[in-house]
């Protein structure tokens, strides 16, 4: 029996300020079987949706009853070499917390590169490493570092910007919203899931259909969340086959939702071609 009724997913950006209306930004959702559609900003004079926009959404949006799980295309927090370097805890609502404080990028008129410059903030005194990703990272084989900006397929800019709005979401809503895996693997019957993902682990499993590109990755985040949940493989994700010191390190790393243990994914994606 699916677990879920509703599926949404998200394609994040972390172009201009959180209140800029933004191409890039995009959601599908889905309910029950139905076709996945593309969820509009509310009615305003902004054509596309704003990263705070989105976030009082989905905080209006998990309150209401149908159990829903989240997918969303940026890291939901940094490798074990961040919190080694900052002398955190490997606890993720601490980091959550610490990151806000120094990286402010939820502020109205607050561009990532404002913080990154010194301008706002005090980023210099959480700056990452290219070199650094997280076990999850490399299990997908291809996603980047979260520090790794102005490159093809960064998301960089997306993470700095994203993080303290997840934060905002896990304080409006506390534990009716599941953040997975840092919350733990078991989730009590009917909450909502909140969860990292990476679309092109999923890349040319379904027609583009004339969608853009940020259309697509949104599109094919919301429609594999529903194929896994109503194929009843979901289960088997969301209690992936790692190590111990992997999954321990996954409580506060996080980890991609559909990523297999080390090269597995690799191994897949080459198999398909």
């Amino acid at each position: 029996m699916p677990r879920f009724k509703r599926y949404i997913g998200i394609d994040y950006s972390g172009a201009e300020t959180p209140t800029s209306s933004l191409r890039g930004l995009r959601v599908y959702a889905a309910m029950g079987t139905a076709e996945a559609q593309e969820v509009p900003p509310p009615s305003s004079p902004r054509l596309y949706w704003t990263r705070r926009g989105l976030a009082e959404w989905l905080v209006a949006t998990l309150r209401e009853s149908e159990p829903t799980i989240v997918g969303i295309d940026h890291a939901f927090s940094f490798p074990l070499a961040y919190f080694r370097r900052y002398g955190l805890p490997p606890d993720w609502q601490t980091f959550l917390d610490d990151f806000c404080v120094h990286w402010p990028t939820a502020g109205d008129h607050m561009y990532v590169d404002f913080v990154r410059e010194g301008e706002y903030g005090n980023g210099a005194a959480r700056m990452g490493d290219t070199r650094w990703r997280r076990v999850t990272d490399i299990a997908a084989g291809g996603a980047k570092s979260p520090f790794h900006f102005d490159v093809q397929g960064s998301v960089a800019k997306s993470t700095h910007s994203g993080l303290p709005w997840l934060r905002y979401i896990r304080d409006q809503r506390g534990k009716a919203v599941h953040f997975w895996p840092f919350d733990g693997l078991e989730m009590p019957a009917g909450v909502h899931v909140v969860a990292e993902v990476y679309p092109s682990l999923w890349r040319g499993r379904y027609p583009v259909e004339g969608r853009t590109p940020d259309q697509q990755d949104a599109y094919t985040a919301c429609r594999w969340l529903q194929d896994a949940d109503q194929s009843q493989t979901l289960g088997h994700h969301l209690a992936p086959s790692l190590t111990p010191d992997a999954m321990t390190t996954a409580r506060f790393e996080g980890w991609i939702l559909g990523a297999l243990p080390t090269g597995a994914n690799r191994r897949n994606r080459s198999a398909r071609k």
